[in-house]
């Protein structure tokens, strides 16, 4: 272990009583949510929304999405495709400054 694991795990120890209290905190369930932009419609637009309708975005394509946590900024991300899935590779963690979380 080197000294960086060694002094997190002492603190981690002194703060947290110990893997066991912070252990408890495992199974939480966090809302995880990634944003690819935002749109303002006036309802007359919505309500004209149908399928093949385009809803134009406020990013450009090829920008960072932003990933939330319980509705708190945490880090931006690109979009990627695996598996015939969408997913998210993380790019930049932000500090807690970014959302004031």
């Amino acid at each position: 272990m080197d000294g960086v694991a060694e002094a997190a795990e002492a603190l981690k120890s002194e703060f947290f009583g110990g893997d066991s209290a912070l252990d408890r905190l495992n199974d939480v369930q966090l809302d995880v949510r990634v944003e690819l932009g935002r749109s303002r419609m006036l309802v007359d637009d919505v309500l004209r929304l149908g399928s093949g309708s385009v809803v134009e975005l406020d990013r450009p394509s090829g920008d960072p999405v932003d990933i939330f946590v319980n509705n708190g900024l945490v880090a931006r991300g690109e979009v990627v495709v695996l598996d015939e899935r969408f997913c998210v590779r993380i790019t930049e963690i932000l500090g807690r400054a970014a959302e004031g979380i």
